[in-house]
């Protein structure tokens, strides 16, 4: 779902300039935003943490407060635990439900979603500093083909019946694994919720959702909107809480460049394989391993994109990028571009906050990196471009591979045989072959190694989210 490429409605430009010519054809933000969702959403109802704490939400563009929201604790972690519980127990209206009206309500989510999409892109522009258009192109898009893609699915899940030895009828049957703790990054407030959600309660489960404390303004929107669907996924689906945790799956991808691809669109793939949405991605290709024979050229073409990329406010339709999360990221993303200089990487552009309000950093690429700095080795989750070089298809292959990470990996080729042999090669979830981040809601996404376990979205997904049973019955006599 983060694609490096916007789908924009016919006849408008995705560069910058011919963005401005076009602004008709463009959705606009809602302006007039305001926050009515702040409160713990437990049991179908919105409630004050039992501590009564709250904790401040910022907008990063500006570094200013928007609001305050309850501060969840293990009381209310409990409290919505016994709700998902009791609404997964047996003969309840949940448990009862046909699958065929799972769907239902979901594609009815959907609906609202899309129905709201304006106002959802906006909060998730204001709240995370991802530029409007992106937060409504890709990620809300996202959003309601995962919802559709998992609603469709209610229904076909499906056991089978096995001829065993004996006079016995035997089957299998998936069931739901019940409550599901899902923990929401702030990278991707909105687009993760569907993805955690949609495939849980298409099984058949029930889910304590936890967002990501920067960043949990559409989260608790969603809860509106799932109380609006009606009363019957309330029940199921309606325990959100808020609890100050953070989760990030890791990664720190390489992109291999060989010298026979496409040059100019390996370019433009690399830098948004980096930079998108802020470069605050776990799939982000942040080590671009450039072939030596066009090292030199490749460089020179990925400054000048670099130079070209526009910062500034998530709300201005020219913008690309957007300010990084908070004050911490942002200087720990300083703090790497320093160590990238202080062990002899060669800084190219940027490397510096912007000095205006909120949390800019500037486009920033290394050229003469290798891989026992700190910054091909760390995930940066910044703006900030390594570019390392390699002589042969068996030295980048190792080098690729030698990371704890394995999240994503690519490779651009116009040698089929190159192409096929490396993708085999990779130590990776996923390998792209002439693209990036081209994810959808049909295919499993995750991680080989420190990357993570298992696997969502596809058919993959809803493993995660049921246990298979078998049933075996002794039977007079079997017949064929």
């Amino acid at each position: 779902m983060t694609s490096s490429q916007m789908e924009l409605p016919g006849g408008v430009k995705a560069d910058p300039a011919a963005l401005m010519a076009s602004l008709q054809l463009l959705p606009s933000p809602a302006l007039d935003l305001e926050i009515h969702h702040t409160k713990i959403f437990i049991n179908n109802e919105w409630q004050n943490s039992e501590s009564g704490k709250v904790f401040p939400v910022y907008n990063p563009a500006t570094g200013e407060q928007i609001c305050e929201v309850q501060e969840a604790d293990k009381p209310d972690t409990d409290k919505a635990v016994r709700a998902a519980r009791l609404a997964f127990s047996l003969g309840s209206v949940w448990r009862r439900m046909d699958a065929s009206e799972r769907g239902r309500l979901l594609d009815r989510l959907a609906d609202l979603v899309e129905r709201d999409g304006t106002l959802l892109a906006t909060m998730e522009s204001l709240n995370s500093g991802k530029p409007f258009l992106q937060a409504f192109y890709v990620d809300l898009q996202g959003v309601i083909k995962t919802l559709r893609y998992y609603a469709g699915w209610a229904d076909k899940i499906h056991g089978t019946t096995i001829p065993v030895d004996g006079d016995y009828f035997t089957f299998t049957r998936p069931e739901p694994v019940g409550v599901c703790g899902q923990i929401i990054p702030w990278n991707f407030p909105l687009l993760m919720f569907a993805w955690k959600i949609a495939p849980a309660l298409c099984c058949g489960n029930t889910v304590v959702i936890k967002p990501a404390e920067q960043t949990p303004l559409t989260a608790l929107y969603m809860g509106a909107l799932i109380k609006e669907v009606g009363k019957l996924i309330q029940e199921a689906a309606g325990r959100s809480n808020l609890k100050r945790v953070t989760l990030e799956l890791g990664g720190k991808s390489p992109n291999i460049i060989f010298a026979d691809a496409d040059l100019d669109y390996a370019v433009e793939q690399a830098h948004q394989g980096v930079f998108f949405n802020q470069g605050q991605c776990c799939t982000a290709g942040s080590r671009i391993y450039v072939e030596e024979s066009v090292y030199e050229e490749f460089v020179q073409k990925s400054v000048e994109r670099a130079k070209r990329r526009a910062v500034g406010s998530p709300f201005d339709p020219a913008t690309e990028q957007g300010p990084q999360i908070d004050k911490k990221q942002y200087n720990k993303i300083l703090e790497l571009i320093q160590s990238g200089i202080t062990e002899g990487a060669r800084l190219e552009c940027g490397g510096k906050g912007l000095g205006r309000k909120g949390f800019f950093i500037e486009p920033t690429v290394f050229s003469d990196v290798t891989d026992d700095m700190r910054i091909a080795k760390e995930e940066i989750f910044g703006p900030v471009q390594e570019i390392l070089r390699f002589k042969s298809m068996d030295e980048v292959i190792e080098r690729a591979n030698n990371s704890d990470f394995g999240l994503v990996a690519a490779v651009f080729t116009n040698d089929l045989n190159k192409a096929l042999t490396v993708s085999a090669a990779m130590q990776a979830g996923t390998v792209w072959v002439n693209c990036y981040n081209a994810l959808n809601a049909q295919s499993p996404f995750g991680g080989f190694k420190m990357s993570g376990n298992g696997r969502e979205m596809g058919e993959c997904g809803l493993r995660e989210y049921s246990e298979v049973k078998t049933v075996t019955i002794k039977i007079p006599q079997k017949n064929s």
